[in-house]
């Protein structure tokens, strides 16, 4: 049985199935696969339980955001997603996203620590963990930049050419928190792991994307952080996207292969790599990724992982899951014809810091269920003590302070579990004893506790013909406004207000 996080009383009266759906590159369309889940719960009589969606969102609220989204002109479109941010529709299923690297990255600017984009809709934030019914899901928005993994979140509105780029390029910052979390069941990403293709039917994927070969080969498919990730955290589940292909594979951890053995071959330093980055001029990305700057950049290139694998595996907590392996799934973009929706049935163990009467039902979720309890959107403890931790490190200028060594980091996080344990579970009870404690877990613990969606842009008919022409000012958004307050640290995301 898993061994429960210090302080807190887990439940686990019963194993439930949830149907969860997991969606490639959404890129706007949430129409279409709202409607594609249905027709699938219809003919094959199940109700899906929540939805996960893994990047490309494009969270579009009006025409000014789709001018801090890093796309071609042509495919700048408001797509559907404005409707449910308006009320006009409302997300069937519990959703929840991460970003790619087609996103309005201010929206997600507002919401870096996660938060309500829409009713049913939470955003996962630019990294970080939450639980649905027990279940841990955690994530990483972005993909991996090697030029810019080391830096702080220096990015502000207006952006220009490369800091719209840049504002979704996966930090060190981001990974290293992430790496400090005990073994979650699923992890969202839009990149892949680097070299997980060697994993599964790697033929089969060359003969569909024949153009993947050269970047297969020099070992740059992929983020090399994701895979130190992946082996460090050892989830059940990994699904990602942006490549636009689906592909299957299983990484077995006790075979103590690493990327590092499965492609030999050097990088070619004149080989364009293959990053689906929006618009760039290939030359451009030769002269950034060929030859990066020292300062910024230590051992990144072809398959190295030893400068950005962030834990030892014998320094692993003691609640961490040993699994074996880890099952890969990477989905297409909602396109006919193409596989970009799969739902896959997984057991939630009802085993959070929660009650199952007294956390969060979220009430726009689906009526159909008939066995299984509504969605229950709980924060993670673990999170928030990370969150706290490495709150001080946290930088808004290009440079970023250095980081705490392992064991200090661990300890740290220990301690602000403490504070979790006594600012948000026995605050609201008065004890710490008894089953009042759960009461006070469930209550504490409750996104919708702390987190209600408030629009803070207006809606394509409300913002007039001259917004539309120039990018947005920022927001304060109150759910970062609450989230900071409620584990009290500094908020670094809302705009300072004017003298």
């Amino acid at each position: 049985m898993k061994a429960g996080i210090p302080g807190f009383i887990y439940s686990r009266t019963r194993l439930i199935r949830e149907q969860i759906a997991v969606q490639g590159c959404c890129h706007g369309e949430l129409d279409a696969i709202y409607c594609h889940i249905h027709n699938l719960e219809t003919r094959h009589k199940y109700t899906v339980d929540l939805l996960l969606i893994c990047g490309d969102f494009q969270a579009v609220r009006n025409q000014s955001d789709l001018l801090c989204m890093a796309v071609p002109q042509k495919y700048r479109q408001l797509g559907d997603f404005y409707r449910y941010y308006t009320g006009e529709k409302t997300a069937p299923v519990l959703t929840i996203v991460i970003g790619g690297n087609h996103e309005a990255s201010n929206y997600f600017w507002e919401l870096y620590h996660g938060g309500w984009l829409a009713p049913n809709i939470y955003f996962l934030g630019h990294a970080g963990c939450v639980q649905v019914n027990g279940l841990r899901i955690a994530g990483a928005s972005g993909i991996y930049k090697s030029h810019d993994f080391r830096l702080g979140h220096h990015e502000r509105i207006p952006y220009d050419h490369g800091s719209m780029r840049s504002i979704y390029h996966i930090r060190e910052y981001n990974v290293r928190r992430l790496s400090l979390l005990s073994s979650p069941d699923i992890f969202l990403s839009h990149d892949w792991p680097c070299a997980i293709e060697q994993h599964g039917d790697l033929r089969g994927l060359l003969r569909r994307k024949p153009f993947f070969r050269g970047d297969i080969e020099s070992g740059r498919l992929g983020s090399p952080p994701l895979m130190g990730l992946l082996m460090t955290l050892k989830p059940e589940w990994w699904f990602a996207a942006h490549l636009h292909v689906k592909f299957e594979g299983i990484f077995r951890h006790e075979s103590g292969t690493g990327p590092g053995e499965a492609t030999q071959k050097e990088a070619n330093p004149d080989e364009i790599e293959i990053d689906f980055d929006g618009d760039e001029d290939p030359s451009t990305k030769v002269a950034q990724d060929a030859a990066p700057n020292p300062s910024e950049l230590a051992v990144h290139s072809g398959t190295d992982l030893s400068d950005v694998t962030p834990i030892s595996q014998a320094s692993i907590p003691a609640q961490q899951i040993s699994r074996s392996e880890t099952r890969f799934l990477a989905l297409d973009k909602c396109l006919p014809r193409r596989d970009f929706l799969e739902v896959i049935d997984i057991p939630a163990p009802l085993d959070s810091p929660s009650h199952p009467s007294e956390i969060f039902s979220n009430p726009l979720s689906s009526s159909l269920h008939t066995e299984n309890p509504p969605p229950k959107l709980t924060y993670d403890p673990e999170w928030l003590a990370i969150t706290r931790a490495f709150d001080e490190y946290f930088s808004r200028s290009q440079h970023q302070a250095s980081f705490p060594d392992e064991e200090t980091a661990r300890s740290r996080v220990s301690q602000e579990l403490e504070w979790v344990q006594k600012n948000l579970v026995q605050k609201h009870t008065g004890t710490g004893e008894g089953a009042g404690e759960v009461s006070g877990t469930a209550r504490g613990l409750a996104i919708s506790e702390h987190q209600v969606f408030v629009r803070t842009a207006p809606g394509p008919d409300s913002e007039g013909q001259k917004r539309g022409g120039r990018q947005p000012t920022p927001y304060t958004n109150p759910q970062t406004v609450a989230f900071c307050k409620m584990l009290g640290i500094e908020d670094r995301i809302s705009p300072p207000h004017p003298a």
